[in-house]
């Protein structure tokens, strides 16, 4: 009798662990006794303890010794494109694949969970009327269905119902078998989009955002990876990574919002991420936004990608406010309080007495100490970059926070030859505080960064829908894609606030923000009026963004761009340092500066060594360099050259040069 020995076959697979184990080494190679797909979750041994990782490819049996796959997590493997994305964003932005995978999984992914329905319990303020589509909403819809291309940006004004033409395109993804994504941007979740997407699809909806507990979220996302039916999934700029079997459809709302740039590693741009991630799923993008950043809008124009207009507003909107604009160097129109001007106490006193709300928007970051002429409204610019100069009370110098330019504080006006030089901020917290005093017995309510999660937007979105609320006072977490029917009266406190800021990216951010919160009335039947108070009115971002002029600000923000070799016109790389002493900053600064200036090439700048817009946090002093390169790849290639330790932090393409 013949016997027959049985041996297992064994399989090997690269894996990529979510932690890093070793520097530059982003795969190991493993065994196990079954077939394994890519994207399978699994537990490997690391040293001496495990770690979690997902296997990148199969392999043949290596000359070494490999040790074996200790647990598959999760029996549905992540999706290939899922998977492809997240090996591009490690390459396209210079950081570990371990790095990359740590965002796209759930914390606690590993632990074992009784399972939860995830249906999203979200209280619905209001029903939608069935709406047939504007002639532009139409023409939208149509030309994006037809298209070819991967990406297409909704240029809509405010109030022209860019979320009816996302819905009717998720219609189409879902009629097709396939799921869609739409990003909103983290600082304020959108209640009311989300309570469209319900209305339209109320058993689709995974809702995700950052106020969920660890476990609801790993609930969401194995919801996703399970699913067999296609989903709307709606959330922030994690919301791209959950794991779907198919996409038809990305949409990014609110795309100048700068909450779709991550601040920590991996520092991706979600614009950037979702239209690989549609390219690896064959699907397509939509960026909409009344406000595109002009360096988006300018590569969306060379590439010939579709930029679809809606010019006018939907349905039954008012034909827009009316605008008063209020000059904050005539001291005249500022009797009954310092900066609260007599037009907008009196406007405000009228829409009080009618039970209609206000709301007063400060642009709080550029609150910080400001250098103008109290008389012309002149500021101090760098002739290197274009930006403003920052008061540095200590030294007594006006310093640029890109190039180190500096200068005397002026004791006059070079414009106007007045003496009167301010160096003033107004905060959230004063505004809040005066309006108290002045409206002791109105409900006031604040909305900033500082006001906590029980006055979030979200969580008090009824009360400001119903206009239980009296009185908003926000900063940009309030200027968002939201409708207050009761809203009868806006106050811009300060108009020009963000445009002390020493940044390439603060006029036109001004120009958003005013854009945005203007676009927050004259969405119903209340016949609207907007305040701008401003020291300069006659500024291009201030006059653009009161007017709603898109086309303004852009044709005279992109030559500024390209004179001071500003994105798109440039690539941009940021080193910052943080030492425990100033001393240690400068000098470390300098010597990496001076090592970056030996590989810089002819068409190449480097700006700086000088101290971060916010020098001392956590204990420590920063410093920072900056570098303009019309080729990225050499500025990746310059990553490489940092000093190895931990003093030191890299961005490439950051969206803003504060930090």
């Amino acid at each position: 009798m013949q016997c027959t020995s049985i041996m297992s076959v064994m399989h090997y697979y690269e894996v990529a662990p979510i932690r890093i184990v070793r520097a530059g080494a982003d795969v190991f190679t493993y065994h196990h006794e079954s077939s394994l797909e890519i994207g399978h979750i699994v537990k490997i041994p690391v040293g001496r303890g495990s770690q979690t990782g997902v296997i990148v490819a199969p392999v043949t049996k290596p000359s070494f010794t490999t040790k074996p796959i200790a647990l598959v997590v999760e029996q549905e493997p992540l999706p290939t494109a899922l998977l492809a994305t997240a090996r591009w964003m490690s390459s396209y932005y210079a950081t570990p694949l371990a790095a990359v995978l740590s965002t796209l999984l759930p914390r606690g992914i590993d632990k074992q969970r009784r399972t939860r329905a995830t249906q999203p319990t979200h209280e619905l303020i209001r029903e939608q009327r069935a709406l047939t589509p504007t002639v532009d909403q139409q023409a939208a819809i149509d030309t994006i269905r037809q298209s070819t291309r991967t990406t297409h940006l909704l240029h809509g004004v405010t109030g022209s119902g860019k979320t009816f033409v996302y819905k009717q395109l998720a219609h189409d993804a879902i009629a097709a078998g396939k799921s869609a994504i739409v990003l909103v941007p983290e600082i304020a979740l959108t209640s009311q989009l989300v309570d469209e997407f319900l209305q339209d699809f109320p058993d689709q909806v995974l809702l995700t955002h950052s106020q969920q507990t660890e476990a609801e979220r790993h609930g969401i996302w194995l919801s996703a990876l399970r699913s067999t039916t296609p989903k709307i999934v709606i959330g922030p700029r994690s919301a791209l990574f959950l794991p779907l079997r198919s996409l038809g459809l990305v949409v990014v709302d609110e795309m100048h919002e700068p909450s779709y740039k991550q601040e920590q590693s991996p520092r991706y741009s979600a614009l950037r991420v979702a239209t690989i991630l549609a390219e690896q799923y064959q699907a397509k993008v939509i960026f909409g936004s009344a406000t595109p950043p002009v360096a988006e809008y300018y590569a969306a124009k060379q590439a010939g990608a579709p930029v679809i207009t809606l010019s006018s507003r939907a349905h039954n909107r008012a034909s827009g406010p009316h605008i008063e604009v209020v000059d904050m160097t005539k001291r005249a129109q500022f009797t009954r309080h310092r900066f609260l001007s007599d037009t907008l106490l009196t406007d405000m006193e009228r829409s009080l007495a009618t039970n209609n709300q206000v709301l007063l928007f400060h642009n709080r970051r550029g609150s910080a100490a400001l250098t103008l002429c109290d008389n012309c409204g002149w500021t101090a610019t760098d002739p290197d970059t274009g930006t403003p100069l920052t008061l540095h009370a200590d030294t007594h110098q006006l310093i640029g926070h890109i190039s180190g330019y500096h200068m005397p504080v002026p004791t006059m006006c070079p414009v106007c030859r007045h003496s009167e030089i301010i160096h003033k901020g107004i905060g959230t917290k004063l505004i809040e505080s005066e309006i108290a005093r002045l409206f002791p017995d109105k409900n006031i309510v604040r909305f900033d960064g500082d006001s906590g999660k029980e006055h979030s937007v979200d969580s008090r979105y009824k009360e400001l829908y119903d206009g239980s609320i009296d009185i908003i006072i926000g900063t940009q977490v309030i200027a968002k894609g939201i409708d207050l029917p009761h809203l009868e009266t806006v106050g811009i406190i300060q108009a020009d606030a963000g445009l002390s800021l020493p940044d390439f990216t603060s006029e036109e951010r001004t120009f958003q923000l005013i854009t945005q919160v203007i676009g927050r009335v004259g969405r119903g039947e209340v016949a609207a009026h907007v305040i701008v108070q401003t020291y300069q009115p006659t500024h291009t971002a201030v006059r653009a963004g009161i007017a709603q002029d898109y086309s303004t600000f852009y044709t005279a923000e992109i030559p500024e761009r390209s004179r001071y070799h500003f994105p798109p016109f440039s690539y941009l790389l940021k080193f910052v340092c943080a030492y425990k002493t100033e001393k240690a900053a400068v000098t470390n600064a300098r010597k990496f500066a001076a090592e970056l200036r030996a590989e810089l090439r002819q068409s190449e700048r480097l700006l700086g060594p000088t101290p971060a817009f916010y020098e001392k946090q956590a204990g420590t002093y920063r410093w920072q360099i900056t570098i303009h390169s019309p080729s990225r790849t050499h500025l990746l290639e310059l990553i490489g050259t940092l000093p190895a330790s931990g003093h030191w932090q890299y961005e490439i393409d950051p969206v803003s040069l504060l930090s």
